[in-house]
């Protein structure tokens, strides 16, 4: 049995060493997880005994992608990060919100391909008129990208080093544009607007965000994000459930490769695409 002194001292160690590998800064990650920064110099003290309180320790294994059993030090080893960290887990919307655990996904998966299926139209590509509609008129107000990640969304995949590929059907677009279901409402010159702003972010952000469309009718697909070889992420309506198994892992990016394989646009035409729609309004 381990007493208090051999857990914290096995979270000092590893807490240090996520911090230190992930290059996050302390007064943002202090911020982050809901603590001032005196508190957090003392749960980096290997002298101290402190542990934080449970649900700070929470917030560090949500943040860094860690299980809490291997944060205390009760599984695993120090020579493997990732096979540490639990097969799954699940966070609520309110911890989305109050912390910004999807930017540092993103942060994270830098170099990595990261790989998005959206419940809707992509964040990124979407105007604040569209954002601020959908917010109060429809029940889909986050998704693994939220409306108030989109700034640093857009700063992040401007980054030559930047790699992300979107899959969504086309279909969506075209009920988007004619104005059905979840869009009846929104009014036209704001749809033309939309969609003449994502015909120039697409050219704007090639080849560091690609966009392609598939029929629906060929080929289904939940929303959820691959941000790189170590994390997939799955949308399940304002929850998220997050898998760290390098084999399930595996099987999302052989299903997104797939929507590519079949996709019926792409960078080729896909403006020819929106343009037509953008005519038939």
């Amino acid at each position: 049995m381990l007493d208090k002194r051999d857990i914290s001292d096995k979270f000092h160690k590893r807490l240090s060493r996520l911090l230190d590998e992930k290059q996050l800064s302390l007064p943002q990650f202090a911020k982050d997880i809901g603590v001032d920064r005196s508190a957090l110099s003392q749960f980096l003290d290997r002298d101290a005994t402190r542990l934080p309180r449970a649900e700070t320790l929470c917030h560090i294994a949500n943040i860094c992608g860690v299980s809490l059993d291997w944060l205390l030090g009760l599984v695993g080893d120090d020579d493997n990060l990732y096979h540490a960290s639990g097969m799954m887990e699940f966070i609520d919307d309110d911890s989305i919100r109050n912390h910004d655990i999807i930017t540092h996904w993103h942060k994270e998966a830098l170099g990595y391909k990261i790989r998005y299926v959206p419940s809707g139209l992509p964040d990124l590509l979407r105007h604040d008129s569209v954002s601020h509609f959908e917010h109060y008129h429809t029940e889909q107000k986050h998704e693994i990208s939220q409306e108030s990640q989109s700034s640093n969304q857009l700063h992040y995949s401007r980054r030559p080093e930047t790699d992300i590929e979107c899959c969504l059907s086309y279909q969506e677009l075209q009920n988007f544009a004619y104005g059905q279901g979840k869009w009846s409402g929104l009014n036209k010159n704001i749809r033309i607007k939309q969609l003449e702003y994502m015909r120039q972010l697409l050219s704007e952000l090639y080849p560091t965000f690609r966009l392609f469309l598939f029929n629906k009718t060929r080929i289904t697909s939940a929303p959820y994000t691959v941000f790189g070889p170590h994390k997939a992420v799955i949308y399940i309506g304002n929850a998220y459930l997050v898998i760290h198994s390098k084999s399930h892992i595996e099987h999302f990016i052989k299903h997104f490769d797939n929507l590519i394989r079949i996709a019926d646009y792409d960078q080729r035409n896909i403006d020819d695409f929106l343009k037509d729609l953008i005519d038939t309004i």
